[in-house]
């Protein structure tokens, strides 16, 4: 079995079966079974069984330790019985598409009310304080420069590009990531002499582009990896006097600034602290300033379905992340903020071409990341996380927006 090779210093709950009691094991088998049944996917349980209505397949190999990771674990067993090669599936984009398109229904409606009972709830060690979102940044950010540059296009930017059309070339990447941060700037109203502050650096690339406008920039970031590859990016490309990286939260930036652009970076930030960043964003933009931020949502009813959840995705890849709908970032700035989305425009699809772009490139790459230090879990985890996002925006469950915010006017 495939588990055997999976280091259980390093993934300990991979390389192990979790305890589980039979009956919460043999409720996940029926409820599993029922679900898969009525999708239109091919289920292959071992040698023999078959189930489903037909579509991609997916292939489980070791019944009998799949079902009970899900029933100890729920989504989270799903996501370890794939690291440990006990599922497989040619087009695991496919299935995972299928999956993201029933997400609403999978479980049935007497089980979904008893969420509370049954699902992991989030550790405290992953709340978004000061000192918790340090950890919770270095643990994907500060993975290595040099794994990401394996799988980024040359401007190394690791949000949604936006395409002129598709099928998107890979070619194409880098312009495309261009255009995004462009029209971000352009919302923002960057130009010669702004001062500019961007939360969450990046590699710099953005930062770059904006003082090649003119603007004076501070940009902050919680990654001591990506703050030493951006200065070094930024003097090469001449604006060492231009742009300031600061190592630094974004509740202790201090100043005002005529613009504030933020991408994809508000996923970090956990419901508990959104009212902090927005009262943070409103107490930093001038007067008359603009903020244009590029978030990833989710659908409002879900969102409140599974706020509470400890997901795969925060146990292996962004641990205290969550998704907020359009809902919630409205709701959220009128009640703490004089700050109000003016414009927005969501353009999910683009995600999943950028998505399928970087999983391309990753897989290639395989070799090289091993060459790394990245043992093949670490890849099959990788390569789950880049097709479990694309699914969700294959599917439409995901989407991501550009969101223009300026205050709200008023006689105080």
């Amino acid at each position: 079995m495939e588990t055997d090779a999976v280091d259980a210093r390093r993934w300990p709950d991979v390389a192990r079966l979790p305890r589980a009691s039979w009956i919460r094991t043999a409720v996940a088998e029926r409820v599993v079974r029922y679900a898969l049944g009525r999708l239109p996917l091919r289920i292959r349980l071992g040698a023999t069984e078959t189930l489903g209505r037909g579509g991609p397949l997916m292939e489980v190999r070791e019944p009998r330790a799949f079902f009970r990771r899900i029933g100890a674990g729920g989504l989270v067993g799903f996501g370890e019985s794939y690291m440990a090669g006990e599922w497989e599936a040619p087009d695991l984009v496919g299935v995972l598409t299928v999956l993201a398109d029933h997400a609403a229904s999978l479980i049935p409606a007497p089980l979904q009310k008893l969420r509370s009972a049954w699902a992991l709830k989030q550790p405290a060690a992953q709340r978004n304080t000061p000192d918790g979102s340090r950890d919770n940044i270095s643990h994907h950010y500060d993975l290595s420069n040099e794994l990401f540059a394996l799988f980024l296009d040359e401007s190394l930017s690791y949000s949604s590009a936006l395409f002129r059309g598709f099928p998107a070339d890979r070619s194409l990447l880098a312009a495309a990531q261009h255009r995004k941060i462009d029209r971000l700037l352009d919302q923002a109203g960057v130009g010669q002499g702004t001062r500019l502050l961007e939360i969450g650096t990046g590699w710099g690339e953005l930062a770059i582009r904006a003082a090649a406008r003119g603007a004076r920039v501070l940009t902050v970031t919680l990654s001591q990896e990506q703050r030493e590859l951006a200065r070094e990016r930024v003097r090469e490309a001449g604006h060492e006097d231009s742009v300031t990286i600061q190592l630094r939260d974004y509740r202790r930036v201090e100043g005002t600034f005529d613009a504030v652009v933020s991408v994809e970076m508000i996923e970090a930030v956990g419901a508990e602290f959104w009212p902090d960043y927005f009262r943070t964003l409103d107490r930093l933009l001038a007067p008359g300033g603009r903020i244009a931020l590029q978030a990833i949502t989710m659908p409002h009813d879900r969102m409140l379905a599974t706020k509470d959840t400890f997901t795969w995705i925060q146990k292996y890849i962004f641990p205290g992340g969550l998704l907020p709908s359009v809902e919630a970032i409205e709701q959220v700035t009128t009640d703490h903020t004089a700050l109000r989305v003016r414009e927005r425009d969501g353009f999910g699809p683009h995600y999943a071409q950028t998505l399928r772009l970087w999983r391309e490139r990753f897989e290639e790459q395989a070799p090289q990341v091993g060459a790394l230090g990245f043992d093949r879990t670490f890849r099959r985890m990788w390569s789950f996380y880049l097709a479990y996002s694309e699914a969700g925006f294959r599917s439409g469950y995901l989407d991501v927006q550009q969101m223009l915010l300026t205050k709200e006017e008023t006689s105080r």
